[in-house]
């Protein structure tokens, strides 16, 4: 059997494209608002890990060792799935004075509509959340909420690792 050269493997996930997909529910549930890519970021990180937050739904993925660290390298894969989905017209970029924004347009809500499993339904239910109990804060607030809690998030492995070397 020959090994197939990384490129030709086939990556679902947290690939681009679940990003993009997944920033699409967001951009919907903001209704019209537009964000930026660092808020993006944020919101991708509470939309899978919402759990995470105090009060928050249950968290969409597996709570990971050090998944705080995700947000250093969500950076890229966010950016080229927003990219993908602005090449298909499913959002709108926008320019201004503090760099790009993204808003959805009509036809993300129409798209979206078409998806219909209970992750879809759970990403919708998570993204209304999210806008409902972050959209209001301003960037810098956001930035500051999630920088003093990113170090503790996933940190409860390294506290149970800990316990466990115990001798009681």
């Amino acid at each position: 059997m020959t090994a197939h050269p990384e490129s030709t493997l086939i990556r679902p996930f947290n690939s681009p494209l679940e990003c993009g997909l997944r920033m699409l529910f967001v951009l919907d549930a903001s209704a019209g608002q537009a964000s930026d890519l660092q808020r993006l970021i944020s919101y991708d990180y509470l939309l899978v890990h919402s759990g995470d937050v105090v009060g928050g739904p249950e968290s969409l993925h597996p709570a990971v060792p050090f998944r705080g660290g995700e947000l250093l390298i969500k950076r890229n894969l966010v950016y080229a799935g927003l990219n993908q989905m602005y090449s298909r017209e499913l959002l709108l970029k926008t320019f201004d004075v503090t760099g790009i924004l993204y808003q959805a347009t009509a036809l993300t809500s129409a798209f979206l509509k078409l998806m219909r499993t209970s992750y879809a339904q759970a990403l919708r239910q998570r993204s209304s959340w999210i806008v409902e109990h972050f959209g209001m804060f301003s960037d810098s607030e956001l930035g500051q909420y999630m920088s003093e809690n990113v170090g503790r998030w996933g940190g409860e492995f390294e506290q149970l690792s800990v316990l466990n070397e115990l001798e009681l």
